[in-house]
């Protein structure tokens, strides 16, 4: 059930509604919208409509328009948004402190507002809160690596790993994690196509507002290594469903270093399409 309703007062009858539905299952043309006869199985759940409703009029799957954020002209303008990206740079250096709670659920919370292909939003986000918590993933992880190790299971470029365990178990230095206090993995169904891009988007949209907020963050290709093919078994002990396939890992934190300035990218390959 869409659970579809129009608030009469508030309804001005400008058709927004209908004519912003991408699956176009609103008739917006005989007053008061409605959903077309036998659509509703088309809808997508992208809430464009209650989106692009100017007096707030319109309201579906139960959502109240009052508890929507408001769009105002208080948003970062292209210059600032420009600076936060050229700027950001991977921390490798943390903070013993870890950041509030609060902070991350509302990071966690934002990321879900990340675009997904045909609005399924079916990304999920498993994070550590603590760095005690942090602390046990860091000690399952390593003990992990430690026993492929001993099982002759890394192998070429997995031997890398190995030495990672042994300065870890040796010394103290945490290569994978970088000490890090926070972790937050980005897994989607297998059977969904477009899941491992969008877990990528999603936490591309908590670090851009974790960096807007001071916060340190690095994009953790060692971990999602290790998950997928030196301890496979790590999704499970971390409660990831069997089917999921990891999109990225990211851990972050207070950063223990400031960066002065941006670097001067090199990285631009582009393909102007003239035809």
């Amino acid at each position: 059930m869409l659970d579809f309703k129009i608030d009469e007062a508030l309804c001005t009858q400008c058709s927004l509604c209908a004519k912003e539905c991408p699956s176009l299952i609103i008739d917006g043309k005989s007053g008061i919208p409605v959903i077309k006869e036998g659509k509703e199985k088309n809808c997508i759940k992208c809430q464009h409509c209650l989106a692009v409703c100017p007096t707030g009029a319109l309201s579906i799957f139960g959502k109240n328009p009052e508890d929507s954020m408001a769009v105002t002209n208080e948003v970062p303008s292209a210059d600032e948004m420009e600076r936060l990206i050229k700027t950001r740079r991977s921390v490798r250096k943390f903070k013993k402190a870890e950041v509030e709670e609060a902070t991350i659920q509302k990071l966690i919370e934002s990321a879900a507002y990340a675009p997904t292909g045909h609005n399924k939003n079916q990304v999920l986000l498993s994070a550590t809160y603590t760095r005690a918590e942090m602390d046990k993933v860091r000690e399952v992880v390593y003990n992990a690596i430690k026993k492929a190790k001993e099982e002759g299971k890394l192998d070429g470029a997995l031997s890398l790993y190995g030495a990672f365990q042994h300065v870890w178990e040796t010394k103290g230095i945490d290569v994978i994690f970088r000490d890090a206090p926070h972790l937050i993995i980005a897994t989607a169904s297998a059977a969904n196509s477009n899941g491992v891009a969008d877990s990528v988007i999603s936490l591309s949209y908590f670090e851009l507002l974790a960096n807007s907020m001071g916060i340190g963050t690095l994009w953790n290709g060692f971990l999602k290594t290790v998950m997928e093919h030196v301890a496979t078994e790590l999704k499970g002990i971390f409660n990831i469903p069997e089917d999921h396939t990891i999109g990225y890992i990211m851990v972050y934190g207070l950063p223990a270093v400031k960066f002065a300035r941006s670097v001067q990218s090199e990285g631009l390959h582009l393909n102007r399409i003239q035809l």
